[in-house]
């Protein structure tokens, strides 16, 4: 599906309960996809922006260091009881998160971060300088709320090349997953419902014979996107969306849609930003 060949599932992992939740959930996807996964944490000082950076004093950052290690010693010892067989690898930096976790996404398949909560909130926050969903060099994605185990992938569709690409790693989850896929165009009322139906129709025909073994739901609904959306993640084991859209998800990461599924969706959340899925 892309080039990215055996890179690693990449998860930040800080001490904190939702990103254990992320490291489990995450190990369980690197399975799935016979790949590496790789824990990351990074324990620096945040940057002021992306191409600064800051520099502790010394004793602060042996003790960081330290802590950091054991974290990711404890982190592996869980997922190798929990996942045996997998290969594991963990990495320690002394940047600060945003920097760090960019820097990574650039030789991960998938970023995989917890619930947006406490410091991990910031990466999310909506501003062009730490969104990092907006920036990472790979899909993002945010496991929140409780995952439906029998539940399907959900994927927004609205025409637009990143939703497009959205859709290609949909099938790709759910194909991996054995789940089926629902697929959902949302009309603002301006675009007749028949229309948004053939258009959706012929989005999905490709990737259709591609996954033949998925089984697609269409649905054509009207509303608020994000509102739609957040009702669809309900039953869902995931829910796949393009960082950016056309006409409804026009804005998405950096905007009210996005920031509504980061922080309320009720199942992981996957924002692809680049259009090569």
């Amino acid at each position: 599906m892309t080039a990215s060949g055996n890179l690693p599932v990449v998860v930040a992992v800080d001490g904190s309960e939702t990103a254990a939740a992320a490291a489990l959930w995450a190990a369980g996807e690197a399975a799935r996809r016979r790949t590496a996964l790789l824990v990351y944490t990074a324990y620096g000082y945040e940057d002021t922006g992306f191409g600064g950076r800051m520099y502790p004093p010394s004793d602060w950052l042996v003790v960081r260091e330290a802590e950091a290690d054991q974290l990711l010693r404890q982190t592996r010892a869980t997922l190798e009881a929990a996942v045996p067989g997998l290969e594991i690898a963990t990495e320690a930096s002394d940047r600060g998160p945003v920097p760090g976790l960019l820097e990574v996404s650039e030789r991960a398949r998938l970023l995989v971060t917890g619930e947006p909560v406490g410091a991990i909130e910031g990466l999310f926050s909506g501003s062009p300088d730490v969104d990092l969903a907006a920036h990472a060099h790979c899909p993002v994605v945010v496991v929140r709320g409780n995952e439906s185990d029998d539940g399907p992938v959900v994927a927004g569709v609205d025409g637009s090349p990143l939703g497009e690409a959205a859709i290609a790693w949909a099938f790709e989850e759910a194909s991996l997953s054995h789940a089926p896929l629902v697929a959902v165009s949302i009309s603002d009322g301006n675009v007749p419902g028949e229309i948004l139906e053939e258009s959706c129709r012929r989005v999905l025909a490709g990737w259709q014979e591609k996954y033949p073994d998925v089984s697609v739901e269409r649905r054509v609904e009207h509303g608020k996107p994000r509102h739609r959306l957040l009702a669809a993640s309900r039953a869902a084991r995931l829910v796949v969306v393009g960082s950016r859209g056309r006409g409804g998800f026009a804005g998405l990461v950096l905007g009210s849609t996005s920031q509504a599924l980061l922080h309320h969706a009720a199942c992981p959340v996957m924002v692809v930003r680049t259009a090569t899925a």
